[in-house]
């Protein structure tokens, strides 16, 4: 969320953002409520200075009949004050909820998602010299996927990971959290389960409070019991990635500029609803309601060169993993018309996927600058002693499902097998360096 005084001063050059990344936002309507609420506000002051002085007058005597007529009106107008502005800031956080960082002067402008730029490409595409096989079927054949009882028991999109399969998974997130501790991040397995500021902060819902027909999200019906016996209806949701829980872990807190960069990675299982993405590859692991990944979150000075180095970095290490697998991929950089409101630059990486004869996508790295942190009220103090919002970033390291794809069908065999990736076989079960069909 960015801050109302920035607005008034940039409304020229926040109407353009809005207008590339798509978000329909009337910021002449915005200025006016504003303005409403600064009137309300400033005359809410005055009758409650007048209220105090009134109650100074009367200290220590009875107070006459005008005093107590007075007092009467003054609080009667306080009231209808405070209930017209209660009304006013609902008209206000409806909008400023909607109001789109400014993105860097050199991301592409562009509609939607198929005119982000391809600026990186690594390793060709796999050939091979017999007919290759999806990795539906190489999830059958050797076993390692259960497709049928995952639909038989979760519902549409539910799987089972079995035998090597399991294996393969947990020694995906094994090996991007040892590769980030390495790189100086804080292991993390942070809570699923999450409070609505928590997702409101990170930018996960489309508005102020949760939205079931846009937001990808689950939401816990049921009602908690506390610590007391009192039972609690707060709404609850599983998170879709780490990056909420890893945000909101500082939220309502000051650090000191010496804490920062703070660096954290967070392993959990994933929840999306995928309600935006009806008949979309609905057939295998590409796109699933649960899965496991490694998330990458950076806080930092609100410095935007820092910041933008701090993103590069990132961005090398998830084309680290990739690499260190031999896996072909490639990055884009995305352009206005597919960017979420709050990002300041953001980059996409693809991998080979022989099935989709093309890339997939296995992460985003994204600068939200202080969009986020304003709303998480994440500030650090620096060396004169000022306080500032943080600027976040988060990025993907590995999630589960993705790269199941890519290994299995870019190193699978002739006979039917699918090689590991010599990086993996130390977390693998007894280390073996090969999945063979076990008929």
């Amino acid at each position: 969320m960015l801050d109302i005084k920035f607005i008034r001063e940039n409304v020229k050059e926040i109407a353009e953002a809005a207008k590339n990344k798509n978000i329909k936002l009337d910021l002449d309507k915005l200025l006016l409520i504003d303005k409403s609420r600064r009137d309300l506000m400033t005359q809410l002051d005055q009758l409650r200075s007048k209220r105090n002085e009134l109650a100074k007058s009367a200290k220590g005597k009875r107070p006459s009949d005008k005093q107590i007529s007075d007092g009467k009106k003054i609080k009667t107008d306080i009231a209808e004050f405070e209930e017209e502005l209660k009304k006013i800031n609902i008209k206000y956080d409806e909008i400023m909820v909607r109001v789109p960082t400014i993105t860097a002067s050199d991301v592409p402008v562009g509609k939607d998602e198929n005119e982000n730029v391809e600026i990186e490409k690594e390793g060709e595409p796999t050939k091979f010299d017999f007919k290759p096989k999806d990795h539906i079927q190489l999830g059958k054949d050797l076993d390692i996927i259960d497709f049928e009882r995952g639909v038989k028991v979760s519902g549409y999109r539910g799987y089972y990971m079995k035998n090597e399969g399991a294996g393969l998974q947990m020694a995906l997130m094994m090996y991007a959290l040892e590769k980030l501790v390495q790189k100086g991040f804080m292991p993390m397995i942070p809570p699923t389960l999450v409070k609505e500021n928590v997702l409101f902060g990170s930018g996960y819902f489309a508005g102020k409070k949760f939205n079931e027909d846009e937001d990808e999200i689950y939401k816990i019906e049921n009602k908690d019991i506390e610590a007391d016996g009192n039972s609690n209806k707060e709404n609850k949701f599983l998170i879709g990635t780490a990056e909420p829980s890893l945000l909101a872990y500082h939220s309502n807190e000051t650090l000191n500029v010496s804490e920062l960069p703070k660096k954290m990675c967070g392993f959990s299982p994933c929840y999306r609803s995928e309600i935006g993405s009806y008949g979309k590859d609905t057939k295998g692991l590409y796109r699933v309601h649960e899965f496991m990944k490694v998330e990458q979150v950076c806080l930092c000075e609100a410095n935007v060169e820092k910041a933008e180095k701090l993103h590069r970095e990132m961005l090398e290490i998830s084309k680290g993993l990739h690499r260190d697998m031999g896996l072909p991929f490639r990055v884009l950089e995305i352009c206005t018309g597919d960017m979420s409101a709050g990002k300041y630059r953001m980059f996409d990486m693809e991998v080979w996927m022989p099935s989709r004869n093309g890339y997939g996508e296995t992460g985003s790295a994204s600068n939200f600058l202080d969009w986020q942190s304003k709303r998480l009220n994440v500030k650090y103090k620096n060396a004169k002693g000022d306080k500032k919002n943080v600027f976040m970033l988060n990025n993907t390291a590995i999630p589960s499902p993705r790269f199941i794809i890519a290994i299995l069908e870019n190193f699978q065999q002739k006979d039917g097998s699918v090689v590991i990736p010599e990086v993996l076989r130390k977390f693998m079960p007894n280390g073996i360096c090969k999945i063979e069909n076990k008929k």
